[in-house]
């Protein structure tokens, strides 16, 4: 089955995804259904500016209209709702199936709560696919630590955001603004947590192959480093002062260790570089500004 798109001065229809000849059988329910896929190339996506969060933003295009990538990231099941990447979404340990299914009635309100109206079988719409990664970050409570849940559940709650953000953009005044900005702050706590986790021993890293954050580029496990810090400063708590104060020093510290500030390096060129170099001065300004009161 293939997605559609009315082409702006067209009459004829153009393709946007697909759905799998190869049906997915859910590991909670059992149910058999067919996962839809993003057509690439053909000029579907003109890419736009890169964010100070990753985020690769996409403009519109004549022939396909608003296309967003992030809407086709997560496999849900229309039945149970259950929800992951595609890679982890057949591979739930048995022994979490259990938790799954006791969950089901609580995951499908929640995101009633926000989606009243929301459907999994059909095709995926900005709204559907903010419910589907919202789904995802909740169901990672659900896999055990070898699959680097946490840092999956950072990733999946910024994008989450970047989402929610879309939708503030398309329809305002209905606190979607306010929803972003929650899965932001979540999006900080998973990041710092799964960092702290790694460092710690508890739980690997290893079960992650694609940092992302964004489907452009793999920024890798130093794309992480610089989005814990610059989710601390972005989105971490304001008091009291001296937590505040000694967060955003050790977001410091990690970014002028990993990336070299303060003295030449070649080694990281591109845009994370440039990224850091403009977190490290945004962190000093803050704390030179609290050292002045």
């Amino acid at each position: 089955m293939l997605r559609f798109a009315k082409a702006p001065q067209e009459e004829r229809e153009v393709k946007i995804s697909f759905f799998s000849k190869e049906p997915i059988r859910c590991p909670v329910c059992d149910t058999s259904f067919q996962r839809e896929e993003m057509l690439s190339g053909g000029g579907r996506l003109i890419a736009g500016p890169l964010t100070d969060e990753l985020h690769r933003k996409y403009e519109a295009s004549l022939k396909y209209g608003a296309v967003y990538p992030l809407i086709y990231q997560v496999t849900v099941c229309p039945n149970c709702w259950f929800a992951a990447l595609p890679d982890d979404f057949p591979r739930l340990p048995r022994e979490s199936r259990l938790k799954a299914e006791d969950d089901r009635e609580g995951r499908i309100a929640a995101v009633g709560h926000i989606f009243p109206s929301v459907d999994f079988t059909s095709c995926r719409t900005l709204k559907s696919g903010t419910a589907a990664t919202y789904l995802a970050l909740r169901c990672y409570d659900y896999y055990p630590g070898e699959f680097s849940p946490t840092i999956k559940q950072g990733i999946t709650a910024l994008r989450c955001g970047w989402l929610f953000d879309e939708l503030n953009e398309r329809y305002p005044h209905q606190h979607y603004d306010w929803l972003a900005l929650l899965c932001k702050r979540k999006a900080r706590f998973f990041y710092r947590e799964a960092i702290n986790r790694e460092q710690t021993g508890k739980e690997a890293l290893s079960g992650l192959k694609y940092f992302g954050p964004d489907t452009d580029k793999n920024y890798g496990y130093e794309g992480a480093l610089y989005l814990m810090a610059l989710l601390e400063l972005k989105y971490g708590p304001r008091e009291p002062e001296e937590s505040r104060r000694q967060a955003l020093a050790e977001s410091r510290r990690t970014i002028a260790k990993i990336f070299g500030l303060g003295k030449s390096s070649r080694e990281k060129p591109g845009p994370l570089l440039e990224k850091a170099r403009d977190l490290y001065e945004q962190i000093s300004a803050e704390l030179e500004d609290e050292d002045g009161e």
